[in-house]
C-alpha cells in the first residue's frame, strides 16, 4: 500500500478541533492500514514525530431507500498523537 494512499482525509470536526488542542490530530485513513502504516504516512507526509496513533473501525449502518435495503460504507479513523512539540497546521496543508 502506497503511503499516500493510507491517509483520506483530516477530520474537521468539533470533537477533532477540541483534541488538537491535547497535540492529536483526527484522520479517515484507509480500512487496511495498520498502525504502522497510519505513523509512517503521517510522519513522512507532514514532517512530524508521531508518539501513538489509536484507530476506530465503523461498520456501515443499514439504510432503505424504498423497497430496496443497502449499506453505507465502512470506514476508519485514526487519532494520531503528536510528539512533545510538534504541531500540524491542517488548514496550511490544504
Amino acid at each position: 500500500m502506497e503511503l499516500r494512499d493510507v491517509i483520506k482525509a483530516p477530520m474537521v470536526t468539533e470533537k477533532g478541533t477540541d483534541v488538537g488542542e491535547l497535540g492529536q490530530v483526527v484522520f479517515e485513513v484507509d480500512t487496511r492500514a495498520g498502525k504502522d502504516d497510519i505513523r509512517k504516512a503521517v510522519e513522512k507526509l507532514f514532517e512530524v514525530k508521531v508518539a501513538s496513533v489509536r484507530t476506530m473501525n465503523y461498520l456501515g449502518r443499514k439504510v432503505r431507500r424504498g423497497k430496496v435495503l443497502g449499506r453505507k460504507r465502512a470506514w476508519k479513523k485514526a487519532y494520531v498523537t503528536l510528539a512533545e512539540g510538534e504541531v500540524i497546521d491542517l488548514m496550511e496543508k490544504v
